[in-house]
């Protein structure tokens, strides 16, 4: 029996993407799931599929999502915060404006948030713990070339994530975050010309990315890293910041030469 076999799950932005992926690999192990995504025919095409339940909804007022959850399910045992948008790239994405921010972390952060503060209480309450997952990127634990308020905001959920699992890691709740490279959905098409610079290390399928959060829930590990050389990449940012951030410039550098703007 897997850590999701039996378990009453639910994966936000699961309409297509890793959360597909995640619910299709939740339904596989033998879980009871909930798919949740802001386009409704989406939810509901994906829930058809594994024979789960479809709440459609704007992920950044999870409350309403997660007593629909509790009464589909009996009790949440594992959220999926997989819901996630990229916000504005390109060249000048320092200039975007307050309202496109505002979205990007309402989504990317304080959707997690409020989720955390609508299902930890319960899990605490009952003491049956709880499992957490965040979809991050690798761009919460590297400098991302492109989207600011995508870095930022990916950067702030790596961090959620790891104050939810010191706070509260010893108390029943389990605490993961998934941090890809690039992966095969729309976000990674919408890119335009650094498509090749996220996909540097290989593009993975969405399925690649459900399989490697599986298996670090069985190994009771917080970091997903379905790209391992992420790790690599991260010890050289911690223990040598200005080489990295040296590295960062010249690979910035190639991208404005290269025009991968469009």
């Amino acid at each position: 029996m897997g850590a999701l076999a039996g378990r009453g799950v639910v994966v936000t932005g699961a309409g297509r993407g890793i959360g597909r992926a995640l619910a299709v690999r939740g339904a596989q192990e033998g879980a009871r799931v909930v798919v949740n995504d802001l386009d409704a025919d989406n939810a509901r095409a994906v829930a058809d599929e594994i024979g789960g339940t479809a709440i459609p909804g704007d992920v950044t007022a999870p409350d309403a999502l997660v007593d629909a959850a509790i009464e589909a399910l009996g009790r949440v045992d594992v959220f999926f915060a997989n819901a996630g948008i990229d916000g504005s790239g390109g060249p000048d994405s320092l200039q975007a404006p307050d309202d496109v921010w505002d979205r990007v972390i309402d989504v990317n952060v304080m959707a997690h948030v409020r989720a955390a503060r609508a299902l930890v209480p319960r899990w605490l309450a009952d003491g049956q713990g709880g499992r957490f997952v965040v979809t991050a990127s690798a761009a919460g634990l590297l400098t991302m070339i492109g989207s600011a308020p995508y870095s930022v905001t990916k950067h702030a959920a790596v961090a959620f994530a790891e104050w939810l699992s010191v706070t509260y890691g010893a108390r029943g709740v389990d605490v993961h975050a998934i941090c890809p490279q690039g992966v095969k959905t729309q976000m990674l098409e919408d890119a335009g010309g650094l498509q090749a610079l996220l996909s540097r290390d290989s593009a993975l399928e969405p399925e690649q990315v459900a399989e490697a959060a599986v298996q670090a829930i069985e190994e009771g590990r917080f970091l997903v890293l379905p790209h391992p050389e992420v790790a690599g990449y991260y010890a050289v940012r911690a223990s040598d910041t200005e080489k990295w951030l040296a590295g960062m410039r010249r690979l910035q550098q190639k991208v404005d030469e290269a025009g991968a703007w469009g």
